[in-house]
């Protein structure tokens, strides 16, 4: 004979999975708002690191358009960066990212995935895919190529070459602010 939980007990965890759903489809609905805003708190966590280490180096740029796989450009002690900038809520299932190859055309791109907390929005850890501080992107010519999330009219999902499929296990992981900007460029 199978016990049943109280009463409480049931109600206490539907309305928890209730909110846990609500919570998720605020994120849902305002994932661009909230792309944006992940973005401003790491270019803000960034500047303030080079400011508190008496740096005052680092530049941070936005390509006009995003065609060519990166969303800033970031540049200190004579480093520049070009970043694919990705984001993820703690606890996410995701294990794997997109990411455009035109990457690699650039002197030093890379893919910073951003972990951030759905409740605080407090940020990190961090992930890092790409090559030291000067050096270009590692090779992704052995990498899964993308496809289109939604079929053709009969339901084919197309390749779409410029995009390669990035595994968690490909990335570096880093718990601080301080971490990433060291591999980011190098010593302050």
């Amino acid at each position: 004979m199978r016990l049943r939980p109280p009463l409480w007990l049931m109600i206490l965890l539907d309305f928890s999975v209730l909110f846990r759903q609500a919570n998720m489809t605020e994120h849902s609905l305002h994932s661009s708002y909230r792309e944006k805003l992940i973005e401003h708190l790491l270019v803000g966590n960034l500047l303030k690191l080079s400011w508190k280490n008496k740096n005052f180096s680092l530049e941070i740029s936005k390509p006009e358009v995003d065609n060519a796989g990166y969303d800033l450009i970031a540049e200190a002690n004579g480093i520049i960066r070009h970043i694919q900038l990705k984001t993820t809520f703690i606890g996410s299932a995701t294990t794997t990212q997109k990411i455009h190859i035109s990457l690699t055309k650039k002197p030093s791109g890379c893919v910073v995935w951003v972990y951030f907390n759905n409740e605080t929005l407090d940020l990190g850890p961090y992930c890092y895919f790409g090559a030291a501080p000067g050096q270009p992107l590692p090779s992704l010519e052995n990498l899964k190529t993308a496809k289109h999330t939604k079929g053709n009219a009969i339901g084919l999902k197309s390749e779409r070459s410029n995009i390669r499929i990035l595994n968690k296990g490909n990335f570096i992981k880093l718990k601080t602010i301080n971490e990433l900007y060291h591999q980011l460029f190098g010593s302050t």
